[in-house]
């Protein structure tokens, strides 16, 4: 856990300072108010695509700062979403890449994942060492991020260097074998250019989970000249190692008291069912290089090219019974594989700026965007053998007699030996998918007058993918072009200069392929979203959000309240025909409420939480045999979340902070067969300032050491979550 630093990100680009005082107070996102020096509260996206401040953003909107993220112990991704109630997590399907898979408001979003606002398409597990803050977009918003983004979309910013002197670093060890330390320097060059290094080292084992563990390392340094001058420019690198051991997490089973569905099975919460030979390492490495210059006070163009790469390599045991074993007590152990990799280069160019015409004012942003995505995928060459007989059937019982391949569900050995006898690597059967994007877009905040104002946004892309699938499916080549427009319209009523009312339309465009493989469904392969016979007649899935809602800063403005109720509708979305071919004729449908409270009542007292109501249903499914989940709730979509983060400090050395998470029941698959129950969490955390340079917090994670499951696999297992454990940091500051 990484300290905060003196001074925070200044607006959305790969900058740390921008000249001009009033471009500056426009886009600094935190004040730090209160003897804590901490804040819970951020007044405007680092992204300059919402041009007025987040109060008068006719859109939900997110933002989750530095300071949760660090009082919070926080090191992945998905600890930092669990702030946000209507966000759940998706497992891993079999040969399908492992990493993070958010859902927002019922629609996956794991393509839709963006760093400082260009796509990050790779499929890994995040890592929050080098961010500043998380932004999580709510609603369809194709506007902004082009293809995909129906429910929402997930933004990281970065760290940046910045016109400062300062050395922080942490140093934390806990139970569960956890050792983790970051530093983050920053060094003034000159008057105008500046280094910054962040670094992290990690490695844990996962708290009542047996075998399983997590070891990754990292690196992000920045280089920036001309900070403080109309023209700046910044190259950052950005590296990511990860070596763990994953987790098949528990079978299902028929035990709950509806009929037809099951729940995991009532097992101990270690028990692991794969091998300790199993494992998942992967790389990620990111260049970015940004230029700036502003013209005038009120008038800046800003460019940005990027490049990335990541690869992934797994052998990965899932606890499979399609074949009825666990109901005789034994578990059927299937090797998933992967290797696989993406790489993408993309150019964004924005002209930002201020004007009037005639009595309406207006915040624009006019930009365009490049990129080209090429990712390829195989499996490895594993073959556990076949002494348990045909059909994934335990005939034989579990240990040597099934070659290892099955083992007790009650008493399995993450220690049988590796019996493999395939090479272990690639087996040159790989699939190539590309994607290549060409946007224009366009936002404009029109003030009226005091009390009205309207946030427009247009984006048109065009989009073309190729799929080419295995040799051992002859090569074959499916293509497919599309032109996306997507578009927002949102109104806004100020009845007074703290408090918004709003209401606002906003589209997205889902087209095939356009998580390039890495994610869990839209492909051009046959099976996967895209029959090939028929898969030029996959026209991109259509998604609109209805909102309505208000904003309010309290507390003399050190404290923001939201609500807002919102439709999000898929009118076309993709359906399997008895044929097995696909079309566009699906209608899903969620609606929902949501409420957010981040700021601080006192300044000792700072809260951060909020609710979401999720009411979905899948309208129609198609005919045949699909018909039957007609009126079904979406998979990974709990009727009911909440989450609430609160940090006191009765004197000033002392912090104290409570963590309280529910997330209601939520299925696994359309068929709404595989559940997993609701569950309260409750964390807690402690932190000592013994001098100017010198911390120390404690954070106990899962306090009630609760046993519940956070992800559902639409077959075989449930994802079960950490047990409790604690964690000591010693920060210092420099």
């Amino acid at each position: 856990m990484a300290l905060a630093t003196p001074s925070l990100l200044l607006g959305a680009s790969v900058f740390a300072q921008t000249p001009s005082t009033d471009q500056a107070s426009q886009l600094a996102p935190i004040k730090v108010r209160g003897e804590s020096n901490n804040t819970y509260d951020v007044k405007q996206s680092a992204s300059q695509k919402f041009t007025a401040p987040l109060l008068d953003t006719p859109k939900s909107v997110q933002i989750i700062p530095q300071e949760v993220i660090q009082d919070q112990a926080a090191s992945s991704l998905t600890d930092v979403l669990r702030n946000t109630p209507g966000i759940t997590f998706g497992a891993g399907e079999g040969g399908n890449p492992l990493g993070d898979r958010p859902f927002i408001r019922g629609f996956d979003a794991q393509g839709s994942t963006f760093v400082d606002g260009m796509r990050d398409i790779g499929a890994t597990s995040r890592e929050v060492f080098n961010l500043e803050q998380v932004e999580v977009i709510k609603g369809s918003d194709g506007v902004y991020g082009g293809r995909g983004g129906a429910g929402g979309s997930i933004n990281l910013i970065s760290k940046t260097a910045k016109l400062d002197n300062f050395s922080n670093a942490s140093l934390g060890i806990g139970t569960d074998n956890y050792y983790r330390g970051t530093v983050d320097g920053n060094w003034m060059l000159s008057d105008t250019s500046a280094f910054r290094l962040n670094g992290m080292y990690h490695k844990a084992d996962v708290a009542g989970r047996d075998v399983v563990d997590n070891k990754r390392w990292g690196i992000a340094p920045t280089l920036s000249f001309g900070l403080g001058t109309p023209t700046r420019v910044s190259l950052s690198y950005y590296h990511l190692n990860t070596d763990d051991t994953p987790d098949g997490g528990i079978p299902y089973k028929f035990e709950k008291p509806r009929v037809n569905v099951m729940g995991p099975v009532d097992v101990d919460r270690d028990n692991f069912y794969g091998l300790t030979s199993d494992y998942r390492k992967t790389t990620s490495d990111m260049v970015t290089l940004g230029v700036e210059h502003d013209f005038n006070d009120t008038l800046t163009l800003r460019n940005t090219t990027r490049y990335t790469h990541s690869d992934q390599r797994y052998v990965w045991t899932q606890p499979d019974d399609s074949k009825g074993n666990v109901a005789n007590g034994l578990v059927w152990r299937r090797a998933n594989t992967r290797d696989s990799a993406v790489k993408s280069v993309a150019n964004q160019t924005e002209l930002v700026g201020k004007a009037v015409t005639g009595s309406l004012k207006h915040s624009f942003n006019v930009g365009v965007e490049l990129s080209q995505e090429k990712g390829h995928k195989d499996s490895l060459d594993i073959a556990r053998g076949t002494g348990s007989g045909a059909d994934n059937v335990c005939n034989f019982g579990a240990g040597a007699a099934s070659s290892y391949n099955c083992t007790s569900l009650y008493n399995p050995n993450p220690r049988d030996p590796w019996v493999n006898t395939g090479t272990g690597g690639p087996t040159g059967n790989r699939a190539e998918t590309e994607i290549i994007t060409k946007s224009i877009y366009a936002f404009d905040t029109v003030e009226f007058n005091k009390q009205w104002q309207a946030g427009l946004g247009l984006r048109v892309d065009d989009y073309s993918t190729k799929f080419i699938n295995t040799p051992a499916n002859g090569s074959t080549t499916v293509r497919r072009h599309d032109t996306l427009v997507n578009y927002q319209l949102g109104l806004v009523y100020k009845p007074v200069e703290n408090g918004s009312i709003y209401v606002s339309y906003a589209t997205s465009s889902t087209p095939s392929n356009s998580d390039l493989g890495e994610g869990g469904g839209n492909s051009l392969a046959p099976g996967r979203g895209g029959a090939g016979a028929n898969a030029n007649d996959m026209a991109p899935e259509k998604n609109k959000t209805f909102e309505i809602g208000t904003k309010w800063d309290l507390f003399n403005d050190n404290m923001t309240f939201t609500a807002a109720i919102f439709r999000t509708e898929t009118t076309n979305a993709r359906i399997t025909l008895p044929d097995n071919s696909y079309a566009m004729a699906g209608k899903k449908q969620v609606d929902g409420l949501e409420l957010g409270l981040s700021g601080a009542i006192t300044p000792k007292w700072h809260v951060f939480g909020g609710y979401t109501y999720l009411h979905s249903n899948l309208k129609d499914n198609g005919p045949g045999n699909a018909s039957a989940n007609d009126g079904n709730n979406f998979p990974n979509t709990p009727r009911h979340s909440f989450s609430l983060w609160s940090t006191y400090q009765p004197i000033s050395k002392l912090t104290l902070g409570a963590g309280a998470y529910f997330v209601d029941s939520q299925f696994g698959d359309t068929a709404n067969k595989l559940e997993i129950p609701s569950y309260w969490r409750f964390d807690a955390m402690a932190a000592y300032k013994f001098s100017k340079n010198v911390s120390a917090q404690l954070n106990i994670l899962n306090l009630t050491n609760k046993t519940y499951y956070d992800k559902a696999y639409p077959a075989h297992y449930a994802n079960i979550a950490p047990g409790r454990s604690a964690i000591l940091n010693l920060n210092l500051a420099y």
